[in-house]
């Protein structure tokens, strides 16, 4: 049985070892501090070891390394120089934006590296793991650990997508593009509701959303519908007002938004240049001259 020590027991790490856990694999020990991975640790790993990094690298065949990016390589070059890592071993991290590279110093110690993203979003408790059946993770390998990438994958229920090392941030990008900033739109459009006086907003925007996103997945560009695409110039004029004196926050990301769908919209052939450019004017004259000036509103490709 593989033995499996985690270092990190943030939302995925908790709930990546419970998956594995599950899956029949032995959790050796798990390094967290805080009071919230403690948490973590108590609801999905009840009986599981907790001690330092170190201590959980030195009695693991397999080390998972689950900490956000920015730490990620301060992590490796600990565990490394401690000699806690040893040839032979086989480590992984969950960075959506590192490949092996920031392994190195792990590999130089011997040890077997691969990078496993799952592309999902995680409340770090029970719920998800419901939700990794299916799962998309982009795994980037050497010919050494491809074998036990592939079968980590299988084993959590999911769907292994290669990702090459130098693309790694950009897949990152596109993720966090389109999940974190969704989140961002979504709250946004929940405010504009409520200052309309609608109770629930939340209510009232699952249909249409889960709808378009939907749409979008299986029709890209043509899932489009709204006064973007229709080329609805007063419609637009009347959001933008409303904005202003409503949510004023929400204006800007408004604007950089429409003027994207915008330039789609002409480059699909179902708005007229010469419309978009109408749009493109008001979208210029809604945001205060410098914000115009720094976003270099104005441009329809």
């Amino acid at each position: 049985m593989t033995r499996v020590g985690v270092v990190g027991a943030g939302r995925v790490g908790a709930v990546l070892a419970a998956a594995l856990r599950e899956a029949g694999y032995q959790i050796a020990a798990v390094a967290g501090e805080s009071t919230a991975s403690r948490g973590r640790i108590a609801a999905l790993l009840p009986g599981v070891d907790v001690d330092k990094p170190t201590a959980v690298a030195r009695v693991c065949d397999l080390l998972l390394l689950t900490v956000p990016d920015d730490m990620l390589a301060n992590v490796v070059a600990m565990l490394s120089a401690s000699g806690a890592i040893r040839p032979g071993q086989y480590v992984a991290h969950t960075s959506g934006r590192h490949g092996l590279q920031v392994l190195e110093p792990a590999a130089e110690r011997g040890a077997h590296v691969l990078a496993l993203h799952p592309a999902m979003t995680f409340t770090g408790t029970e719920r998800d793991l419901a939700r990794l059946p299916g799962c998309v993770f982009g795994v980037t390998s050497a010919a050494d650990t491809a074998d036990l990438a592939e079968r980590l994958v299988a084993d959590l229920g999911g769907t292994p997508v290669r990702i090459p090392e130098r693309l790694r941030t950009l897949y990152h990008a596109g993720l966090a593009h389109g999940a974190n900033h969704l989140v961002t739109l979504v709250a946004q459009a929940m405010d504009i509701l409520r200052a309309a006086g609608v109770d629930d907003p939340a209510a009232t925007l699952r249909p249409l959303l889960s709808a378009a996103l939907d749409n979008v997945l299986d029709s890209g560009d043509a899932a489009l519908t709204g006064p973007i695409v229709r080329g609805d110039v007063e419609t637009v004029r009347a959001h933008l007002a409303e904005m202003a004196a409503h949510e004023p926050d929400a204006l800007e990301p408004y604007v950089a938004l429409a003027r994207a769908t915008a330039n789609r919209a002409v480059l699909d052939g179902r708005l007229l240049p010469i419309r978009a450019a109408k749009l493109v004017g008001i979208l210029n004259d809604a945001l205060p001259r410098s914000a115009a000036a720094d976003a270099r509103v104005g441009r329809v490709r």
